[in-house]
């Protein structure tokens, strides 16, 4: 089996599941907005486009390395474990989870699981899939599907980071000291 299904078939899966699951959620009490929110929305979706152009068989200039079979399922396996830390960091978080940047009642500061380890967890995890992509795919637009991810998930996180210090306060301020926002042991 080559890897290329493999890894259409976890994305595949992932995306199901997890709009799936949107309906396991409390409903938002406060939203930071659509406005707010368009510049990442944009920026992720155009990037996911380019990330997932397919690139099996692909051989042109475009295509910057062909991992070997075995680069190729270390890939599958890291999308894997990324997928399934998004999937833990959602589980963990529960009812609080909403696919927007919002605050729901009763909403606090989550630090333990793998909230004790960053503060945005289902980002980390997503990021670490994408860039498995990224590497199992070897192409310009691969790369640049993953930068343009990347750099959406940021604006995401950094929006989350100001609307939750406004609703949490010091809670937040303390939990933002104590622990870094997307690189598990890197300083807070």
């Amino acid at each position: 089996m080559h890897p290329a299904p493999a890894i259409a078939a976890l994305w595949l899966v992932w995306l199901a599941s997890w709009l799936a699951a949107a309906f396991w959620a409390d409903p938002a009490q406060k939203r930071a907005g659509l406005q707010a929110e368009l510049r990442y929305r944009v920026v992720t979706v155009l990037g996911a486009m380019l990330l997932f152009i397919p690139a099996h068989g692909y051989a042109g200039r475009l295509r910057l390395w062909i991992p070997n079979r075995i680069e190729a399922w270390i890939c599958v396996a890291l999308i894997a474990v990324g997928l399934a830390f998004a999937w833990w960091a959602r589980l963990h978080l529960g009812r609080l989870w909403s696919g927007t940047v919002t605050a729901k009642a009763e909403h606090h500061v989550v630090d333990t699981g793998p909230y004790r380890l960053v503060r945005h967890p289902i980002y980390t995890g997503l990021l670490l899939a994408i860039l498995a992509t990224m590497a199992a795919k070897g192409t310009v637009w691969g790369i640049a599907g993953a930068a343009l991810v990347i750099i959406g998930t940021v604006i995401k996180a950094r929006l989350e980071e100001r609307f939750l210090r406004a609703e949490l306060g010091s809670a937040y301020d303390d939990y933002a000291r104590r622990v870094p926002m997307l690189v598990p042991f890197a300083p807070a």
